[in-house]
């Protein structure tokens, strides 16, 4: 598949690095030359400086044979012009925008991304990504990652391990015995630094980082076998009435179950239109690393704060902050992927980077054919993947354990109509099955021919 990525900053270069590893003719395009440099020096793609919306830079990008165009430059007007060329004068069939104005986003324009006017045939917006991923997180507060899976039957769980864990030392194998009617399996495994999938016999320790695929009748009882606490989420502080912020206090007002959430917004305009948008949400205009407005927002009650200013540095003092206070689990939007390692030692219990959230969107769409949902691990170290098994799958009529699977692949839930079932040896791969598979990035591709996953879009 021939792809032209436009723009080379982080969200940019994680797709081009997937693609090219892919074995994909993959193009970089952006009118930094430095960051062009940066990606054709560690990556195998082409590059190219200039103006991604110009036609003339597009075609020597060669987008007269390209497949697919992914617009992710720093400005939604590019983006939305670069689509226009490629379909007005180029005819891409596949066209991804990445918009971050909200007003673009808005429900009530969407005729707006129509072929005959803007043809864009898939808008990611970032803020919304990193709101959902925080709403995950909220619900799933004693996780460190939480992802649907299945259509809301199934969550990938992140969870670290303590010394009080009760599982600690056990050998995965053990566990299954142990907890025979548990439908949960540990899929990957982060022990100093590296990600990896465990075997039967494989022991898990203290300080290790879980990913674990649960049933969604089963988290409680999953969460409780971990050492984790199951209560309920009923009180948050969000520090940040930003989009993010708005998004996130928007979605909590309009659930079934009721959290009461506060909003601390430095910005007296930006509080001012949050409390003007918001029903039940008190907003309250000041720092939010101002010892007193915490006390005055409630935080030593609060189930957890949730920080999302647009400064990486503030979300992370104020979360240490409000720790210090008595909240117990704090969240924070990081964007730059330098201070993750801090976040443990800072006491800091999940933290949100807006271009794994973007990149693992983008992933969804561009692994068309069957596979029908993608979430990024990590650094794109590992994707956990959801695809609909075809008759021409060589998987299919196999039992799991005579399947050539890579070390780093495990299957962590299979749905077969609307029953979801733990993964055995035993169990037998069926066309229409729907399986949700772990790889590390560099098994990837073989798990797509397995899958016979097809770049044909049309």
């Amino acid at each position: 598949m021939k792809v032209i990525i436009c723009g080379a900053g982080q969200v940019g270069w994680q797709i081009a690095r997937h693609l090219s590893g892919e074995k994909n003719d993959v193009t970089v395009v952006d009118n930094n030359a430095d960051l062009v440099r940066r990606a054709t020096d560690a990556l195998d793609v082409q590059g190219l400086a200039g103006h991604a919306s110009y036609p003339d830079v597009l075609e020597r990008a060669g987008a007269r044979d390209a497949d697919m165009i992914i617009a992710a430059t720093y400005s939604d007007e590019v983006n939305m012009v670069t689509c226009q060329v490629a379909h007005s004068v180029f005819s891409i069939p596949r066209k991804i925008a990445r918009l971050r104005a909200q007003s673009y986003l808005t429900a009530i324009y969407s005729d707006l991304y129509r072929r005959d006017h803007l043809p864009i045939d898939v808008v990611i917006s970032p803020e919304r990504e990193v709101a959902d991923a925080a709403l995950r997180l909220v619900s799933a507060p004693a996780a460190f990652d939480a992802e649907g899976l299945l259509d809301g039957g199934a969550q990938l769980l992140g969870l670290r391990l303590t010394d009080s864990c009760p599982v600690v030392n056990t050998p995965l194998r053990q566990l299954t015995d142990l907890f025979s009617t548990l439908r949960a399996i540990v899929v990957g495994v982060r022990r100093e630094g590296t990600l990896f999938a465990p075997e039967p016999n494989d022991q898990l320790f203290p300080g290790d980082a879980c990913y674990v695929i649960a049933h969604a009748e089963d988290v409680e009882r999953t969460l409780e076998i971990f050492g984790k606490s199951t209560k309920r989420t009923e009180r948050v502080v969000l520090v940040g009435g930003g989009n993010v912020g708005l998004t996130v206090a928007r979605a909590l007002e309009d659930r079934a179950e009721r959290i009461r959430a506060k909003v601390i917004e430095r910005d007296r305009a930006a509080a001012e239109r949050a409390a003007d948008e918001l029903q039940r949400t008190i907003v309250l205009n000041g720092d939010g690393l101002d010892v007193g407005l915490l006390q005055e927002a409630n935080i030593a009650r609060a189930d957890a704060v949730l920080c999302v200013t647009d400064d990486d540095k503030t979300n992370m003092l104020v979360a240490v902050r409000a720790k210090s206070l008595g909240c117990p689990m704090a969240i924070v939007l990081v964007n730059d992927p330098t201070l993750e390692p801090l976040m443990g030692s800072l006491g800091i219990d999940a933290y949100i980077n807006p271009r794994a959230t973007t990149v693992s969107s983008i992933l969804r769409h561009i692994r068309h054919g069957r596979v029908r949902d993608v979430y990024s691990i990590g650094d794109a170290e590992a994707e956990v993947i959801e695809a609909e098994v075809l008759s021409t799958s060589p998987i299919t009529g196999q039992r799991i354990r005579d399947i050539d699977f890579p070390e780093g692949v495990l299957v962590g839930a299979v749905k077969k109509g609307a029953k979801i079932v733990k993964p055995e040896g035993s169990t037998r791969i069926d066309e229409g099955d729907v399986i949700v598979i772990f790889a590390l990035a560099k098994d990837v591709p073989e798990v797509e021919r397995l899958l016979q996953v097809s770049f044909d879009y049309f």
